[in-house]
């Protein structure tokens, strides 16, 4: 029977490895079995089926998690998980199973598995493209993304341009397209996710139900109030190709996670102007989910910033620094929550021990929803609440408490915390309902230790050969809970009661200290003797005791009178089990009806834990809180990169802060001056600032007003890559053509070396080009570094005036090289007006432990190459003989 069923779950299921359970183990058949044992590394084994010798391997049920990181995360397989379901034979008489596929696991459907980064989204994406690839530039993109673990769900449109960004935004773990893409490998979409790396998987976009059958269709009330519920139909305010994202996403989730699907929210919608975009190279450039150097979160701007205390917090967080807000109502309510706690630090150490309480609710009340959970998640939701509650009280005091201080309450100061405490809802019911139902699981444990009797373990009821029972404190449902279970556990008391006397008593009767009663699969309920030269004598020639196996020390007997009690003491168990699932299901089901009000304050206590973190950040690194306006101000004092900044001061170094003004009248500046002179980090951080703004932080300066910026670039940092044949020179060409076909006055570019992979004249004709469209064409705020001073005198600089020229919105910056008397040197790291016509590169040759000849010779080269603007081939060939033979 079983080979039947592993062969049709094969056929129902051939792009997946198959794991059988198979009592307290899984295993793994034919061909698959040769690939899982090499994957796993773990012993190929075989066994004979129909006279067939067939390969198979396995592994205990205990290392499941252990096994499914290494094929699912690591190697990318999808996992169809064989479960088995116990079941009576037709005659009632026989017990049996029934295995079939409960679950297939893929990279971007974990739900609560112990691998899966508790501090990052598991995105699943789906992308819905229409049109011929012709037409593909022209052609809206849908997308919808969810974290199944938490349940949080998007829709947004976008476009080829923008889909690159995108996913370096969402950065998902999996994307699904529809299966009609499977075979066209040349489709632009499908050549851009295998140029980012990302694991593609396919579904059908055609069950029709989901999406409307007219997009001019209204949506009704009711449908747009249905937050949760089964995804019926999409209503209207999804475009067409943000229904068909939904469609396919919803029908690959149907398709893997079978019996744990989830009903499913509706999707927030996510536009494209109420977020900062930042192209996917400058999420990376700028280091701010992780760092190239590290590979990891250290050293990015996340690490530099985070200060939350829960692991949904975080999420939020990473998921703020990468699309920033836009508007300027969301950012100043976020500053506002942030100067909040600023000024009361006290406040915040109070409140933030009690969000280290808080456990991820957003992913429990996923796995309530998903069919899963425990008795633990019912007492963290229930922990949680109170925790809410301690929270809410504690602000309440402090309003309290300064409203009798001063007399009077500075509303303005409280209005940002009473939006966010108003928006909470009141559970206490459904944790007073849960702390009725459920024991405290640690005092269950504890009892355990104490209390447990090893010879008889817990009931599992009839679905197991043995029969088990225990003590009541093994059960997690209160006997107060119910009529039913008060009185089963009153029942269960009394039987262990009787049971206590009963070996008591036989064994003063029968003068055998070792007796016991006990009960196991082989021999069932059956008295045990443990020394049995001295104590069986009595038992042995009693009538009442027949012998059932006997060893050199212990021997054991059937006794009728302790096989009914047994018995009576196995049923009441078992009733007390089937009392608890149901019991269980009950508070499940309630926890579900809930699963609305538990995110929505879940998300508000993320919301609270980012930004206390903002307000200590603010404490412990003096930033300051920015001017937010709607206009192309661009205009900070003394501002810091953060990153390098607390490197520097870990080293006992002090970071050089700068200033800069952008503005209508001088929206672009040229920044020139030497290699290592802090040119790169001044671009970085000026767009650094920018981010933490809009994410509502305040930010490293003495002071700065913040024009909203919708859209955020950077050429900076390339290199070469060689996987898709593109030379350094050609990567920084792509990004440099995307920036002049995107950017708008609203943006903020950041542009460094342009035109350096090339000779100094294509390169400088290429650096002109660039300034010359985007002071003409994008009109946006920029930060141009370069090292062709000639740049400035063809945009005609002056030293007499720092602006005029070609254009009066260009202005000059740059930064100098400090000499001393015996010939060392110091980088001053600050901007002052003008250029600097020197790179001092061979400074940095020298400080790179560059051979002292070689550094000499570099020196007659340059001094005899300076004054000379036109030099031909010939007098080169001769400067280079000359200089040879003078060595």
């Amino acid at each position: 029977m079983l080979a039947t069923e592993i062969l049709n779950n094969l056929a129902k299921f051939p792009h997946c490895i198959l794991l059988t359970r198979v009592g307290q183990f899984y295993e793994s058949y034919f061909d698959q079995a040769i690939e899982v044992a090499r994957l796993l590394n773990i012993k190929l084994t075989s066994r004979v089926w129909d006279k067939q010798s067939i390969a198979m391997c396995g592994f205990p049920l205990m290392h499941l998690d252990k096994y499914l990181k290494v094929l699912v995360q690591q190697n990318k397989r999808f996992v169809a998980m064989c479960e088995e379901f116990p079941r009576y034979s037709a005659s009632g008489q026989k017990f049996e199973f029934d295995r079939r596929v409960a679950r297939v696991i893929t990279p971007g459907t974990l739900i609560d598995e112990p691998f899966i980064n508790q501090f990052e989204n598991n995105y699943l994406l789906s992308i819905s493209v229409d049109g011929t690839v012709e037409e593909m530039d022209a052609t809206p993109i849908g997308l919808a993304w969810i974290d199944v673990s938490t349940g949080e769900f998007f829709a947004k449109m976008s476009s080829r341009e923008a889909l690159k960004d995108d996913l370096a935004r969402i950065c998902p773990r999996e994307v699904v397209l529809e299966d009609k893409l499977q075979a066209n490998f040349s489709h632009p979409v499908h050549q851009l996710l295998v140029d980012e790396g990302c694991f593609v998987s396919y579904a059908t976009s055609s069950q029709g139900a989901l999406v409307k059958d007219s997009p001019e269709t209204a949506a009704t009330p009711d449908e747009l109030n249905k937050l949760e519920g089964d995804l019926a139909s999409v209503p209207s305010a999804y475009s067409l190709e943000e229904s068909s994202a939904i469609t396919i996403l919803t029908n690959f989730l149907h398709t893997h996670l079978l019996e744990h699907m989830p009903s499913l929210s509706m999707p927030s919608r996510e536009g494209n102007m109420d977020r900062m975009q930042i192209d996917s190279h400058t999420i990376k450039a700028l280091e701010i989910r992780e760092s190239t150097r590290e590979g990891g979160t250290t050293g990015s701007l996340l690490s530099i910033v985070k200060r939350t205390v829960t692991r949904s917090g975080t999420r939020l967080l990473a998921r703020w620094l990468c699309s920033p807000s836009t508007s300027v109502k969301e950012i100043q309510a976020r500053q506002s929550l942030v100067a909040f706690f600023h000024a009361r630090p006290h406040l915040i150490s109070d409140v933030r021990q009690l969000l280290d309480e808080v456990d991820d609710t957003t992913r429990i009340v996923q796995r309530f929803l998903l069919g899963r959970g425990d008795p633990g998640d019912l007492v963290s939701i229930s922990k949680t609440i109170n925790v809410w509650s301690a929270i809410h009280k504690r602000l309440e005091l402090e309003k309290q408490m300064e409203n009798s201080e001063r007399g009077f309450l500075l509303s303005e100061d409280w209005s940002s915390v009473d939006a966010l405490l108003c928006r909470m809802e009141d559970l206490q019911d459904l944790e007073s309902r849960i702390n009725l139902a459920v024991r405290n699981i640690e005092t269950t444990d504890e009892s355990r230790d104490q209390d447990a009797d090893d010879s008889l373990p817990d009931a599992e009821g009839p679905s197991k050969i043995g029969y088990k029972f225990d003590i009541p404190s093994r059960y997690f449902i209160r006997p107060e809970f119910s009529s039913q279970l008060a009185s089963l556990h009153n029942n269960l008391v009394d039987l262990l009661e009787q049971r206590r006397k009963m070996e008591r008593q036989l064994q003063v009767d029968y003068d055998a200290p070792s007796l016991t009663l006990r009960t196991s699969p082989a021999q069932g309920m059956h008295v045990h003797i443990g020394r049995s030269r001295r104590d069986q004598a009595a038992v042995k020639a009693s009538p009442l005791f027949i012998n059932i196996s006997e060893s050199g020390s212990t021997s054991s007997y059937f006794y009728q009178l302790w096989s009914s009690l047994g018995n009576q003491l196995v049923e009441t168990a078992t009733a007390i089990t089937n009392a608890e699932k149901e019991a269980f299901s009950l508070l499940r089901n309630e926890v579900k009806a809930f699963a609305t009000h538990l995110r929505r304050n879940a998300r508000i206590m993320d919301e609270l834990d980012v930004t206390l973190g903002f307000a200590i950040l603010a404490a412990e690194l003096r930033f300051t809180r920015p001017v937010i306006t709607d206009n192309m101000t661009y205009e900070v004092t003394n501002g810091r990169h953060p990153t390098v900044e607390l490197g520097l001061l870990t080293s006992g170094r002090v970071f050089t802060p700068n200033s800069v003004v952008l503005e209508r009248a001088s929206r672009l500046h040229i920044i020139t001056g030497p290699n290592m002179a802090g040119k790169s980090t001044f671009l970085r951080q000026a767009a650094l600032i920018a981010i933490l703004a809009q994410t509502g932080s305040f930010v490293p300066a003495d002071h700065a007003v913040i024009g909203v910026v919708d859209k955020l670039f950077s050429r900076i940092g390339a290199k070469d890559d060689l996987f898709r044949d593109r030379s350094t020179f050609m990567v920084e060409m792509l990004e440099t053509a995307e920036i002049l076909r995107r950017a708008t006055p609203m943006s903020l570019v950041i542009m460094d070396e342009v035109g350096r992979g090339t000779t100094v004249k294509d390169g400088l004709a290429i650096a002109f080009a660039a300034v010359h469209y985007l002071v003409t064409q994008n009109q946006c705020r920029a930060l141009f570094a370069t090292h062709f001073h000639e740049l400035a005198d063809m945009l005609g600089h002056s030293d007499s005036h720092r602006g005029g020229g070609v254009f009066q919105e260009v202005r000059f910056f740059c930064t100098d090289v400090d000499e001393t008397d015996d010939n060392h040197f110091a980088y001053s790291h600050r901007l002052r007006p003008g250029v600097n016509r020197d790179s001092h590169g061979l400074k940095v040759a020298q400080l790179a432990g560059m051979p002292e000849s070689a550094v000499l010779l570099a020196k007659h080269t340059l001094d005899a190459l300076k004054g000379q603007d036109h030099i031909g081939s010939q007098q080169l060939s001769s400067l280079g003989q000359s200089l040879t033979s003078s060595k």
